[in-house]
């Protein structure tokens, strides 16, 4: 297993959970006041809402998805990132658990 660390943060230790506990994330805060998410998506497929611009970098597993106006279902695996535009919309396909930090752009 590989260990990713993001150091000298704030954690929120209530996770943030949604879609019936399908997808659990923690918020993040850095020194510099930059917020970011990190958790996991469990096998799903479902449509996230943005209302800033996110990055979604993959930790750990994979995922399918398919940015808004697009056909087009892509793969993101570890270490490999997709930028979704502000006040847009993704669709994700999870068949496995997907880990996942999300940079607020």
């Amino acid at each position: 297993m590989t260990y990713h660390a993001i150091d000298n943060v704030s954690v929120a230790t209530q996770a943030n959970i949604y879609f019936d506990g399908r997808c659990i994330s923690h918020s993040l805060t850095l020194p510099d006041g930059t917020k970011k998410s990190v958790g996991v998506v469990l096998p799903m497929e479902q449509r996230f809402t943005t209302a800033q611009a996110e990055v979604m970098e993959c930790v750990a597993g994979s995922c399918e998805y398919r940015l808004a106006g697009s056909d087009d279902w892509r793969t993101s695996t570890a270490g490999e990132s997709f930028l979704v535009p502000a006040n847009a919309y993704f669709d994700i396909r999870v068949t496995a658990p997907y880990h996942y930090i999300c940079h607020y752009a």
